[in-house]
């Protein structure tokens, strides 16, 4: 993929210029954001004590508690009528009994199939699994779908559009491949096992029948008694030629409301207060696994929300000396995200601030680490840079500006592209805001070995990089509240489909 490391003209001069650009006052801020506070906070946030803090826990209630009292100390003003919470009404959909049985093979949740889909069903259903492989609309005029489980082959490919058509098809339900090998499902199998129990958090819905087992191609193919590679080719265009099988399968959900809350620390401004810059972090994790491993979540996204509380601070201290920013500034933590940008798109459906109003959201997810890209490279300097050019023009100069004039990191967009096979632009809460035609901008560090590992832990964070990574967002949000004109919506959102 073509890396976008052009710069234009201005922003090279600017450069070459940058030692006569600095604003003084701007720098004694940002140096008020140190690796030591970063640390102390992170170390808590991180701490086996907080047992991952998923999603509606204690713990996750400790968190939010433990923030909000950061931004009251600082004399940030809650928002929600004086509060420093907005509740976002969840629910935990517990699927307590789900059966998959083929044949005479009794397969094993978690193991041989994870359950993806929805439903409630009392008593176990039979009926005939066929298969369809890709989803075409030539596979569909040759295999009778209706009233069956449905076998697909989804490799590669976004599956929710196409579990969605043959279920309009008259489909009972689904049992799908979307990746091969049988490492890859054990990965993914590995993490349903680990949240089993807690139950599936979201917002209460409507219970749809639509069962969807997820099994790896090995299985698929011992589903069918026929190899794997016979099995592929079959998928394109000859799918009648697979017989079918007998199945029996049962799904039986309950649902638990959860309490969950998004934490916000609210700083007015002067001249331009009624237009709100939003700095925002998921403070949740994914809680411990069934073993009771804790999942400390210290750069995801713990890094990003210590950012989140000293970028408030450095602000806080800035409007405590008479330096307030013209537009205000809404310091959002939001819950959830691990779920589905569960808190953020509850945020931004329902605003404390109106939407309208709303200038820019500088979204912080995994600052602390280095990642593969570049764990060998002499340079370790750098940030991804996610979503800054697509809804505004300005956006992404400004903060090219503020990197070559303050901190000089490289800013890497390969990540920035509609047809990133890792869809990050996609995997965090600024997504919730551009879908309302806010410019967004996402800083990112990237994967590494330990992402949604319970060895992501606070000694392995690289704190002189993370604060560097965070006066840089700190110098961005500065311009974006302080200068004349909002950043212009002068482009499109082309990327609205999760």
């Amino acid at each position: 993929m073509k890396k976008k490391w052009f710069l234009s003209a201005n922003l090279a001069l600017a450069m070459a210029f940058s030692a006569f650009g600095q604003n003084p006052v701007q720098v004694k801020y940002a140096n008020t954001i140190t690796a030591e506070d970063l640390r102390e906070y992170l170390t808590y946030l991180a701490s086996d004590e907080m047992k991952g803090r998923d999603t509606g826990s204690e713990e996750g209630k400790i968190a939010a508690n433990y923030l909000a009292d950061f931004y009251k100390n600082l004399g940030l003003t809650g928002p929600a009528d004086g509060s420093y919470f907005q509740s976002v009404p969840l629910v935990s959909n517990a699927f307590t009994k789900v059966t998959l049985q083929v044949g005479k093979n009794k397969l094993v949740e978690n193991e041989d199939f994870v359950f993806t889909g929805d439903g409630n069903m009392p008593k176990a259903v039979k009926g005939d699994l066929v298969f369809l492989g890709l989803v075409t609309d030539e596979n569909l005029a040759k295999v009778d779908v209706k009233g069956k489980l449905v076998g697909l082959w989804a490799v590669g490919v976004r599956s929710n559009d196409l579990v969605a058509k043959v279920m309009d098809a008259g489909a009972a339900g689904i049992v799908i491949v979307t990746m091969e090998g049988q490492a890859n499902f054990d990965r993914i199998a590995n993490r349903y096992k680990t949240l089993a129990g807690r139950g599936r958090i979201g917002f209460d819905q409507e219970t749809k029948q639509r069962p969807v087992f997820m099994v790896s191609s090995d299985k698929m193919a011992e589903l069918f008694a026929t190899p794997v590679e016979t099995l592929k080719e079959a998928a394109k265009a000859n799918p009648e030629s697979i017989a079918s099988q007998k199945a029996t399968y049962q799904v039986v959900k309950t649902k638990t409301p959860v309490e969950a809350v998004n934490v916000m620390g609210y700083l007015e401004g002067t001249d331009k207060k009624e237009e709100v810059l939003v700095i925002s972090s998921h403070y949740d994790h994914v809680g411990v696994s069934s073993t009771g491993e804790v999942f400390n979540g210290a750069d995801d996204d713990g890094s990003g929300t210590v950012s989140v509380m000293e970028i408030a601070e450095a602000f806080a201290i800035a409007a405590k000396e008479g330096n307030r920013p013209r537009r205000s500034i809404l310091f959002l933590n939001v819950t959830g995200e691990e779920k589905g940008l569960l808190g953020s798109q509850y945020y931004s459906e329902n605003p404390i601030f109106p939407i309208a109003n709303t200038v820019n959201n500088i979204n912080i997810d995994m600052v602390g680490r280095i990642d593969y890209e570049y764990q060998n490279a002499e340079n370790k300097d750098y940030v991804y840079v996610i979503g800054s050019e697509m809804l505004s023009s300005h956006l992404k100069k400004i903060n090219e500006y503020n990197n070559i004039t303050y901190t000089n990191l490289i800013l890497d967009y390969r990540y920035d592209a509609e047809d990133d096979p890792n869809r990050f632009y996609y995997r965090s809460d600024h997504y919730n805001f551009a879908k309302f035609d806010i410019p967004v901008i996402f800083f990112f560090n990237g994967v590494h070995d330990d992402y949604h590992q319970v060895t992501d832990t606070v000694d392995k964070i690289e704190f002189p990089l993370m604060t560097k990574r965070a006066q840089l967002i700190f110098h961005t949000a500065w311009d974006l509240a302080n200068r004349d004109q909002r950043t212009p919506v002068d482009g499109t959102n082309t990327r609205t489909d999760r």
